[in-house]
């Protein structure tokens, strides 16, 4: 749509009146051109999201140098264009190294299955609570060796040195309980 002869000082206007500081003729600007610096974004872009985007961009950039505005042949809409063009570019460099930099992430690890995890947690449980329930029927000497040195590791000697008792007792304690439990999971697996 070419711009008539009445339109070329009322186009004039609209920028003296931007490089004046008026936001109402950006906004007339915007209202007058919105449309095609739109569609043109969408041409480069090929989407219409960015193409939104990079619309505002461009009448942000027109604010933020209102002062160079410049009409071409009695019209602000080939400098729009520019604008549009150079904001464009610069989001299609941008589009580009985001794609890069995600292409050169690791893989997410894949992730197991929330209810696997919950049923294996269901089970360990109840298997730990079978194994506490023939640990406490030991003695209680036993299950105190048993303790030290199977679940927090400490040597004969440490474990001795912990409950003040010789070294023997210790290993007879722990030989007893050990004793206990093979009895006892032979016992249920018959």
């Amino acid at each position: 749509m070419a711009i008539g002869p009445t339109d070329h000082a009322d186009e004039q206007e609209l920028v003296d009146e931007l490089h004046g500081d008026d936001p109402s003729a950006l906004a007339a600007l915007f209202d007058r051109y919105g449309d095609r610096i739109h569609n043109h974004c969408f041409r480069h872009l090929a989407d219409w999201a960015e193409a939104e985007d990079a619309t505002s961009s461009v009448f942000l950039e027109v604010w933020r140098h209102r002062r160079r505005v410049r009409l071409h042949d009695g019209s602000a809409l080939p400098w729009l264009y520019g604008v549009a063009t150079n904001v464009c570019r610069n989001a299609g460099r941008s589009r580009r190294r985001y794609l890069r930099a995600v292409a050169r992430l690791p893989e997410p690890a894949a992730e197991s299955d929330h209810a696997q995890g919950v049923t294996d947690r269901v089970a360990s449980e109840a298997r730990m609570r079978d194994v506490l329930d023939r640990i406490g029927a030991l003695p209680a000497r036993e299950r105190e060796v048993l303790a030290l040195v199977v679940w927090a590791g400490l040597s004969y000697e440490q474990a001795a040195a912990a409950l003040d008792v010789p070294i023997g007792t210790v290993r007879s304690r722990l030989s007893r309980a050990r004793a206990r439990l093979t009895e006892a999971i032979q016992e249920d697996t018959r």
